[in-house]
């Protein structure tokens, strides 16, 4: 009987323990949850002068004789004195990084980014994107590139740096910029407009399946997967098609009003060497070029938007980030075997 009541008691108090902590556990994942409503991300910050002035003076000390080391560390420390002593007002670089799924779901954060430099950012500074993207859905573009262009109508200088692939809705944000610059194997262009889906009818018809569709309007449905397709809706298809396209065109042609738009809006793609010829870059150069070269005149600072995410969200987002990167691997293979095969 002792046994059984001090096993009792011991069952009671464990009990009581872990229903305890299960409401203590409870009560901070609320908090934190009612925190989050209220901070959906922070912004932050890097100052990349410090960076690369950093990784100079590792190389610069490494490669010196042990004999002048010690005068190297005593002419660092008054040179940096020097430098606060006679800090002199720089303008400043704020980089940001964009690269685009199919969905150009990162201009989530690149609106946020936007929005918080221009609170700040003055003529005399410069705004430089380092963007990758092969394209994909024609509002989510579109969305990505009037965003970029907000900092042009604030009469702020832009530049992208294209180091991989900026196409078709990659060169439609691209072509916002003042400046261009390419990575001589980067790729370029794309200006083009393409949409494919599957239809199913005839093996529904063989397996007897009848599909209904009603649609209120003419052109409500055009094309569909399961649907009997019409000549004239394929017509209309076409015909949407050719729409967008022509407004991308224009899209192109008003911000890059020397390009010859009728021959680069065919949907071919360049290398960046190529691209330069047919004036759709500025320059050849690698961000990491021109980022050092400015980073002697300016203060560059790295902003970055950062959503706080849940762990469900966490696991959808990494499957998502894994099929689009399938999907842009296998795009770039077809790319490449037009210029590599």
């Amino acid at each position: 009987m002792d046994y059984l009541l001090q096993y009792g008691l011991f069952l009671a108090k464990a009990i009581t323990l872990i229903i305890s902590l299960v409401v203590v556990i409870g009560i901070a994942i609320g908090l934190s949850n009612r925190a989050r409503k209220h901070a959906e991300g922070e912004l932050e910050i890097e100052q990349l002068n410090e960076t690369y002035e950093q990784m100079s003076n590792v190389i610069q000390l490494a490669t010196l004789p042990p004999g002048k080391r010690k005068l190297w560390h005593k002419e660092k420390k008054k040179s940096d004195k020097d430098k606060k002593t006679n800090s002199e007002i720089r303008s400043r670089v704020f980089l940001l990084d964009f690269k685009g799924d199919m969905r150009a779901s990162a201009v989530a954060s690149l609106r946020q980014e936007i929005t918080a430099i221009l609170t700040q950012a003055k003529p005399e500074d410069e705004v430089v994107v380092r963007l990758e993207s092969g394209g994909g859905m024609v509002h989510s573009y579109g969305l990505a590139a009037s965003q970029l262009d907000r900092i042009r109508q604030q009469n702020i200088p832009l530049t992208v740096c294209v180091d991989k692939v900026a196409a078709s809705g990659g060169y439609m944000m691209a072509c916002v910029a003042n400046k261009i610059l390419a990575a001589p194997f980067a790729m370029i262009g794309s200006i083009g407009v393409v949409a494919q889906l599957p239809n199913f009818n005839r093996l529904l018809k063989k397996h007897d399946v009848d599909v209904e569709l009603h649609t209120a309007g003419d052109y409500k449905r055009t094309l569909t997967m399961f649907g009997e397709n019409t000549e004239e809706g394929r017509d209309k298809f076409i015909e949407d098609l050719e729409e967008i396209h022509n407004i991308f065109k224009d899209f192109v042609k008003n911000h890059r009003q020397a390009v010859d738009i009728n021959e680069i809006s065919t949907g071919k793609v360049w290398l960046g060497c190529h691209a330069l010829d047919k004036l759709l870059v500025d320059e050849l150069k690698t961000s990491d070029t021109y980022l050092v070269e400015r980073s002697a005149e300016a203060d560059i600072f790295q902003v970055k938007f950062v959503y706080h995410k849940s762990l469900p969200e966490k696991f959808g987002l990494a499957a998502e980030s894994r099929a689009d990167s399938f999907l842009m691997r296998w795009l770039d293979r077809t790319r490449k075997q037009q210029f590599f095969s």
